[in-house]
C-alpha cells in the first residue's frame, strides 16, 4: 500500500455484514478526546508494547474523527476533523507516512481542507523526544478528476520506531452529506473512534458493516448554536439576517478497539467487503414549520433511472440494425431456449469482450456491433437487444463483480453495481442467465467474477426483484491414476483428468492462453523429478462436457537402486500441495463462489515380490452439512493398492465460525495425501 487513502465520502465498498446502527437510549457521555495533538504517549516508544503487532509494518495507535455542523463564515457547513497517530514498526511501513485526502467539488459546492498539521516523533540517543514538523514543502495538490482534488502530504524524518501524527479539517458545503467512517485498514488499528453531532432537521440512517464489534456505541441529544449571516437557501428554513439560531442535534459516538489488519486472503471477494465501517445515509429532512420529506432511495426509483438512461435502458430501444442477423435464428429455432442460446452464440462470434467491467455502455450498440469489440456492458446490452429482437422475454439483471464488492440490499445505490447480464424468461417458467463475454463458458453459466450472491432485475416496469446468483455448476476435478512402482523406487503413471463445471472453464482458459505445450510444461514443473512424455486433450471444444486430459507421468526416485524397503507418497503428486488457509483465525467468510468436488482415485501396482502396509482410512465431516473429506486405502488384489481421496464442499460460502473446521479439514486432508506407504519385500 503506497498511500493511506482517507476516502471520507466513499460509498462503493460495502462489506457483507450489515445492520442498522442504534446506540442505547442514553445521553451521550461527554468523554474527552482519546488523544490530543502534539502530546504523544511515552508508552508508544517502548518496543515491548508492540509485540502483538510485530508482524505488521506499522500500526494505527489512534484514528479519531468528528463531524458536526457549523457556521464559520456565516453560512452553514459540514465540518469534519480528523486526528491520526501511527507507529512505524518496519521500513516497509514508511509508506503509511504518506497520506491522501480527497476533496470533492461539483456545481458550485466544494470541500476545503484547512488547519493541516503534522509531526514525526523519535526518541534520541539521549532518551529525549525529537519532533520534526510537517512543512509546506511536503504538501502537494493533485487534480485527480474533474470533481476530485487530492491533498497529499508526507510526514518528514520517518524511521523505524518513529511515531507520526497528523490532523486536518475538511469543511464542506454538501449539507446533506455526513462522512462515512472506516475503523480498519490493512495494518492493525488499536483505537478508532468516530463522533457525529448532526442537526435533527437532517435524518440519517447509520449502516454498520464488518465483523469487528463496537466497543462503544452511544447515542444522545444536544444542540448547536449557528450564526447565519444571510439566507441559507435550505428549503426556506431560515430568514435573511438570521443569527444565533439554536438547533437540536442527534449525537453519536462509536469506538472499535484492537481491530486486526484487513488483508487479501484466499477465497474472498475484495478486502473492502470485510472492513468494519459505518455508512451514513440521508433518509429525510424536516425543517421548522414544514412536513417531513422522505429522501430515501428505493429500488423502484433506481430502476426508473436506469430505464431512462441513455447508456442503459434507452440503448435497448435502438435494435433495428440486428434484425437481418437475428431473423434467421427466429425462424430456425422455434424452441425459445434453443433460440436464446443461438442468439448468445451469434453475439459471441461477432463481438469480443475487452476485459473492462461496466454497467453503462460506452458506445452505441450499433457501433459495438460494427467494431466487434466492447466492454461487458457493450457486449451484454447488445445481447439483450438481440434477444428482444428475436422475440424473447429478456430483461437486464445488474450485479457487482467479486472484486467490485458486495451488494447491500438495504442500500439502493447504483454505485454498488458494475455489471449487467441478461435474464431470459422461458415459457415453462424456467429462467436462463446469459452472459456473452466468455467464449469458453457454457450457456447459462455466469463467469466466475460474477458469482457475488445477488443481482437485481431491471424490468420494463416496476421495482424489479432480487435473483440468487449461486451457480448450478460446481467446480469438479476428477483424477484417475494408474501408477506402477518398480524396485528402484521409480514411478510411472497413466493419468486421466476430467475438469467439469468451473474447473473446465478455468482449465480451458489457461489452455487457450498458454497453448498445449506450455500448459504441459507448466504442469510437469509442479512435480519434482517428473516428466510428461505423452499427453492428449479431449473435448476441448465441447463446452457442455468436461474437459479431458490424459498424460503419462514419469517420476524418478531420488536415490535409485533396489531396496528392501521403499517409501512412496503417491497422492502427494496429485493433491492440493499446501493449505490455502494460513491464519489461525479468520473474522470474515470463506467465499469460494460455488460448491466444489475434488476426487483422486489411484491404483498402485507394486514391484513383484513386494507388499505394502496400508494407511488408516479417514472420514472428516464439516458441521452444518458443509461437506466432508473421505480417504480410504485397500488392496483389491495381491500386489495392488487402491487409494481414494474425495473432498466435497457443499457450500459456496463458509462463515467465520466455520473457518476453523474448514482449515482443520484441509490440514488433515493434506496430511493424508502426503502420508507415505511403506513398501517392503515380502517375507
Amino acid at each position: 500500500m503506497n498511500t493511506t487513502l482517507l476516502a471520507l465520502w466513499r460509498r462503493w465498498a460495502l462489506p457483507m455484514a450489515l445492520g442498522l446502527l442504534a446506540g442505547p437510549a442514553l445521553a451521550q457521555s461527554k468523554q474527552p478526546a482519546p488523544i490530543k495533538f502534539g502530546q504523544p504517549d511515552p508508552a508508544d516508544f517502548e518496543a515491548k508494547n508492540f509485540v502483538a503487532d510485530s508482524g505488521a509494518a506499522a500500526v494505527v495507535l489512534c484514528d479519531y474523527g468528528t463531524t458536526r455542523f457549523g457556521s464559520p463564515t456565516g453560512e452553514m457547513r459540514v465540518i469534519h476533523e480528523r486526528l491520526v497517530r501511527l507507529k512505524i514498526l518496519k521500513k516497509a511501513g514508511y509508506d503509511y507516512a504518506t497520506v491522501e485526502v480527497p476533496l470533492y467539488h461539483r456545481e458550485g459546492d466544494a470541500e476545503k481542507l484547512s488547519n493541516l498539521r503534522g509531526f514525526t516523533y523519535v526518541r534520541g540517543a539521549d532518551g529525549k523526544l525529537v519532533r520534526t514538523k510537517l512543512e509546506a514543502a511536503n504538501i502537494f495538490v493533485e487534480k485527480r478528476t474533474d470533481r476530485v482534488t487530492i491533498q497529499k502530504f508526507t510526514l518528514p524524518a520517518v524511521q523505524e520506531g518513529a511515531v507520526v501524527e497528523y490532523a486536518y479539517t475538511v469543511t464542506s458545503s454538501f449539507l446533506s452529506d455526513c462522512p462515512d467512517w472506516e475503523f480498519q485498514r490493512d495494518i492493525p488499528t488499536r483505537w478508532s473512534e468516530y463522533r457525529t453531532t448532526l442537526p435533527r432537521f437532517y435524518r440519517y440512517k447509520f449502516l454498520f458493516h464488518g465483523y469487528q464489534p463496537l466497543a462503544v456505541n452511544e447515542e444522545g441529544a444536544g444542540s448547536v448554536q449557528l450564526i447565519l449571516a444571510h439566507h441559507t437557501g435550505m428549503s426556506g428554513a431560515f430568514d435573511s439576517g438570521s443569527s444565533g439560531i439554536s438547533v437540536n442535534t442527534e449525537d453519536h459516538r462509536w469506538v472499535v478497539r484492537d481491530a486486526p489488519a484487513v488483508r487479501s486472503e484466499p477465497f474472498i471477494t475484495t478486502p473492502a467487503d470485510y472492513v468494519t465501517r459505518i455508512d451514513c445515509e440521508l433518509a429525510g429532512e424536516q425543517w421548522p414549520q414544514q412536513e417531513y420529506r422522505d429522501l430515501t432511495e428505493t429500488w423502484g426509483k433506481m430502476n426508473e433511472l436506469l430505464r431512462r438512461h441513455q447508456s442503459f435502458g434507452q440503448v435497448l430501444e435502438h435494435d433495428n440494425f440486428l434484425q437481418a442477423s437475428v431473423e434467421p435464428l427466429t425462424l430456425r429455432y422455434p424452441d425459445f431456449g434453443e433460440r436464446a442460446l443461438a442468439v448468445r452464440e451469434l453475439v459471441l462470434k461477432n463481438v469480443k469482450y475487452d476485459g473492462a467491467n461496466r454497467l453503462f455502455t460506452e458506445t452505441p450498440l450499433k457501433r459495438t456491433w460494427e467494431q466487434h469489440r466492447g466492454t461487458s456492458a457493450d457486449v451484454n446490452l447488445l445481447l439483450l437487444a438481440a434477444l428482444r429482437q428475436a422475440g424473447l422475454s429478456a430483461e437486464p439483471l445488474i450485479l457487482s463483480t467479486r472484486t467490485h464488492g458486495r451488494v447491500v440490499q438495504e442500500y439502493p445505490q447504483l454505485d454498488q453495481f458494475n455489471y449487467v447480464v441478461a435474464l431470459v424468461a422461458l415459457p415453462d417458467g424456467k429462467e436462463l442467465l446469459l452472459d456473452a463475454t466468455e467464449p469458453l463458458l457454457p450457456a447459462g453459466v455466469l463467469p466466475r467474477r460474477c458469482l457475488s450472491r445477488l443481482g437485481h432485475t431491471v424490468p420494463r416496469q416496476g421495482e424489479g426483484r432480487w435473483v440468487d446468483l449461486a451457480p448450478g455448476a460446481s467446480y469438479v476435478h476428477f483424477q484417475d491414476v494408474k501408477m506402477a512402482l518398480d524396485a528402484q523406487g521409480n514411478l510411472t503413471s497413466q493419468v486421466q483428468n476430467q475438469f467439469g463445471g468451473y474447473a473446465g472453464l478455468e482449465t480451458r482458459g489457461k489452455l487457450s492462453e498458454l497453448g498445449e505445450k506450455k500448459f504441459i510444461t507448466e504442469l510437469a514443473s509442479q512435480h519434482p523429478s517428473c516428466e510428461i512424455p505423452a499427453y492428449t486433450f479431449e473435448g476441448v471444444a465441447d463446452l457442455n462436457k468436461a474437459l479431458g486430459l490424459r498424460y503419462t507421468l514419469h517420476q524418478t526416485a531420488a536415490t535409485p537402486g533396489t531396496a528392501q524397503e521403499l517409501f512412496v507418497s503417491p497422492l502427494a503428486v496429485f493433491g492440493e500441495g499446501s493449505n490455502p488457509f494460513k491464519l489461525a483465525t479468520r473474522n470474515f467468510p470463506v467465499d469460494f463462489g460455488m460448491t466444489q468436488q475434488e476426487i483422486i482415485s489411484l491404483t498402485l501396482t507394486l514391484p513383484p515380490g513386494y507388499v505394502a502396509e496400508l494407511p488408516k482410512p479417514a472420514v472428516l465431516v464439516l458441521p452444518g452439512q458443509g461437506g466432508r473429506y473421505v480417504y480410504s486405502a485397500s488392496s483389491p488384489a495381491p500386489g495392488t493398492v487402491q487409494l481414494m481421496s474425495r473432498l466435497t464442499l457443499d457450500k459456496p460460502v463458509y462463515t467465520p465460525e466455520e473457518y476453523h473446521a474448514l482449515r482443520e479439514l484441509y490440514r488433515q486432508m493434506l496430511a493424508k495425501q502426503a502420508e507415505a506407504l511403506v513398501v517392503k519385500k515380502a517375507g
